[in-house]
C-alpha cells in the first residue's frame, strides 16, 4: 500500500509540474510567451554593429544581443558611443538597465542637461532608470554600454526640439 501511495504522489507531482510549466510557457491568455529558446553565445568580435536607433543622436552604433527592441518583450543591446556623445533629457515607458562595459558613461536625472548633476560610471558600473524617469547621458571617452529593457524601445525627449527624428536637416 505504501508503494502505491508513493507512486501516486510521484505521478501527481510530475503532472502538477507539467501543468505549471505549460501555464508558464503559454501565459494565462493561452498565447505563447516571448521567451528566447535559442542558445546564444557571443564573443566581442562576433557582435554586428549597426547605426543606433533612430531616436538616438547620430554617431552611436548598436548591437542586438537578444530579443528585438522594435517588438514587445525583453531585449538586450550594446551601444557604442564615441567620446563626447550626448543624449539629451528623455524618458522611456519601461525601466532601462544600464551596465558600462568599457569607457566612461555619465548619467544624470532631471529635465535639464546638467553635467554637474551627473554621476560617472566606469566599467562594471550599473544604473537603473525607472519607467518615466527623466534622465540624460554623455560619454567622455569611447564607451560601450549594455542596455536591458522591455520593448518596443521608445524614447521621448523632454524638449521635443532635441529629438533627432524631428530635427530640421
Amino acid at each position: 500500500m505504501n508503494k502505491i501511495a508513493v507512486l501516486f504522489s510521484i505521478v501527481v507531482g510530475f503532472s502538477t509540474f507539467a501543468v505549471v510549466a505549460q501555464e508558464k510557457e503559454t501565459g494565462k491568455s493561452g498565447a505563447k510567451a516571448t521567451v528566447s529558446a535559442e542558445h546564444k553565445i557571443y564573443a566581442a568580435a562576433d557582435l554586428q554593429w549597426v547605426d543606433g536607433a533612430p531616436g538616438l543622436p547620430a554617431g552611436a552604433k548598436m548591437a542586438v544581443l537578444d530579443g528585438d527592441p522594435t517588438k514587445k518583450g525583453s531585449f538586450t543591446v550594446r551601444l557604442q558611443a564615441p567620446a563626447g556623445y550626448k543624449v539629451p533629457p528623455h524618458t522611456h515607458p519601461s525601466a532601462e538597465h544600464i551596465t558600462v562595459i568599457s569607457g566612461t558613461l555619465h548619467l544624470g536625472m532631471g529635465a535639464k542637461f546638467d553635467e554637474t548633476a551627473g554621476r560617472e560610471l566606469a566599467p562594471g558600473g550599473f544604473g537603473v532608470m525607472p519607467a518615466g524617469m527623466q534622465h540624460f547621458a554623455w560619454s567622455t571617452t569611447d564607451t560601450i554600454i549594455q542596455i536591458q529593457s522591455e520593448g518596443p524601445f521608445e524614447i521621448k525627449y523632454v524638449n521635443p526640439a532635441d529629438d533627432p527624428r524631428t530635427a530640421k536637416k
